[in-house]
């Protein structure tokens, strides 16, 4: 079982109003990558929510193997929404992919190269590389996961990522890295695709 886990419990203190429940295309920044995660065939899919919870579980149509998990503590940063999904995955989850709430264009594929990558035998730490670029999809197999739990802050799982090369098996995919919605330009600019 492989669980995915979407981050999705942040401020948007950069945008000045919560980004997962913009919409683009009539329905929310989030919903997009519940979607992809969900046409990727992932086991599970753990949806990590802090700041205005209700609204955004509220925004929300989950399939079926989905549900929302309230991160009390998102103040604090994407490490405790982090720890919020590893938390309530599955105990059966060998393996936890980390998917941010707020890059609406992420591709079901890429998550699927990134798992099946890990199916072969890559790993422990899989990640999904665009032309180079290392980003998101990130797979982490259960046994580094408690690395993951003990980050804290901001700083989401990129550090052990850095301390750990040699745990890290890239995909190459053949595409531009989705973006991340962080600004009004941004949104502006996705809007516009």
């Amino acid at each position: 079982m492989i669980s995915g886990i979407v981050l999705a419990g942040g401020t948007s203190s950069r945008l000045g109003q919560p980004k997962q429940l913009m919409e683009l295309g009539g329905r929310p920044v989030l919903q997009y990558v519940v979607e992809a995660a969900a046409a990727a065939g992932l086991d599970e899919l753990v949806v990590v929510v802090g700041h205005r919870a209700e609204d955004v579980a509220a925004a929300l149509s989950l399939p079926p193997a989905a549900r929302t998990v309230l991160n009390p503590d998102y103040a604090t940063g994407q490490a405790s929404s982090m720890r919020t999904g590893l938390a309530a995955a599955s105990p059966s989850s060998v393996a936890a992919v980390l998917l941010l709430g707020d890059q609406p264009a992420m591709r079901p594929d890429d998550i699927r190269a990134v798992t099946d990558a890990y199916r072969s035998g890559a790993g422990p730490i899989v990640q999904g590389s665009y032309r180079g670029v290392p980003g998101h999809p990130v797979l982490f197999d259960r046994t580094v996961w408690p690395d993951l739990l003990a980050v804290e802050g901001d700083r989401g799982a990129r550090d052990l990522i850095k301390s750990h090369p040699d745990w890290v098996v890239r995909v190459d995919l053949d595409a531009e890295v989705p973006a991340d919605l962080d600004t009004m330009e941004d949104y502006e600019r996705m809007k516009g695709q």
